[in-house]
């Protein structure tokens, strides 16, 4: 007999008159939060920030001789400028809807805006949140693979496996993620970027290094759903692969580890839902990542209240599908 969950054995009073009291709360909340706006004189500038996710933003072309305009052409949609100097010419090329800034004879000097033209682009907050999703689909992929190989040695029977495991583990895990990001930059790129332009190569961008700390540190809590995931499984599986001439290798490979993967999904899940969360510390090291590029939409605008509001709804946004394909598993798992 299937029996009724506690949200069905609720009075439909009670249960109306909670939800009532629910929204009335909300209500209050939001007019209490208008209001001490208007206290302080804030005035909300909404419709300013379609302009941080897509925008035209006006491009100068600038001469880069000095000379005369000698001609100006249009073909195939573009505007062709010549500007003629006294042993060389240059072609300046622009959009037919641009605008000329200079006629054919004007004397032209180095610097002068010769036309402008408008180019649709990404705005800050777009940037911010292609960022974020690079850094953390990255560091997710990596965390994995990190927190496969620790996962496995952390429950070797080799000691130098699993206690470099262990430590590992416990370095990074009980360590500030901010302090590790830290490290990561100003040590390790520091050495590294050194090393590489001694021998002529170029260095690696802060992003990258963003994404290492970002992986070691999803790796050592991997590592640990992975080995709890491995140890969940019966010992008799084990036991029954090996009496049939499995080695080691082949029983963690199509016996421990599939059933393993399935368990550990919804945890691995919720830990990339907080790894996209951490990804707004990155901030800190010329990332220009969400958090990043909300701050300097306020510093550009000068409109904090309604940056900080689209930024964690943004963050909401990224997250809330996760979160809900954490729950479908749960679920689905759940079913006999």
């Amino acid at each position: 007999m299937k029996t009724s969950s506690g949200l069905s054995r609720i009075n439909p009073f009670t249960y109306n008159l909670s939800m009532a009291g629910f929204i009335i709360g909300v209500i209050a909340f939001i007019t209490v939060f208008i209001v001490a706006t208007k206290a302080i004189d804030y005035t909300w500038r909404w419709y300013k920030l379609p302009g941080y996710f897509y925008t035209n933003k006006t491009h100068d072309i600038d001469a880069e001789i000095k000379g005369i305009v000698e001609s100006i052409t249009t073909k195939d949609k573009t505007i062709s400028i010549v500007v003629k100097g006294n042993s060389e010419s240059e072609t300046y090329t622009l959009p037919e809807s641009g605008s000329k800034r200079v006629s054919i004879g004007d004397n032209i000097y180095q610097g002068d805006t010769l036309a402008q033209y408008k180019k649709p682009q990404l705005g800050l907050l777009s940037q911010g949140i292609l960022i974020t999703l690079e850094v953390s689909i990255y560091s997710s992929l990596i965390g994995i693979l990190i927190g496969l190989i620790g996962g496995i040695a952390r429950i070797s029977k080799n000691p130098a496996f699993k206690w470099a495991a262990i430590v590992y583990v416990e370095l990074i895990r009980g360590s500030p993620l901010l302090v590790q990001i830290f490290i990561w930059y100003f040590v390790f790129a520091t050495i590294i970027n050194g090393m590489l332009m001694n021998m002529g190569f170029h260095e690696i961008s802060a992003l990258w290094y963003g994404v290492a700390a970002l992986s070691f540190f999803a790796g050592a809590y991997v590592t640990e759903i992975v080995r709890s995931g491995i140890e969940s499984i019966n010992i008799g599986q084990i036991e029954a692969s090996r009496s049939l001439g499995m080695t080691s290798a082949q029983c963690m490979y199509h016996i421990v580890l599939p059933q393993a993967i399935r368990r550990i999904l919804p945890p691995l899940a919720g830990q990339f839902i907080t790894l996209i969360k951490d990804s707004s510390l990155l901030g800190i090291i010329a990332v220009r990542e969400l958090t990043k590029a909300t701050r300097e939409g306020i510093t550009t605008s000068l409109q904090p209240y309604e940056f900080w509001f689209v930024c964690a709804i943004l963050y909401l946004l990224l997250t809330f599908p996760l979160s809900m394909f954490v729950q479908y598993i749960e679920r689905r798992m759940k079913t006999p």
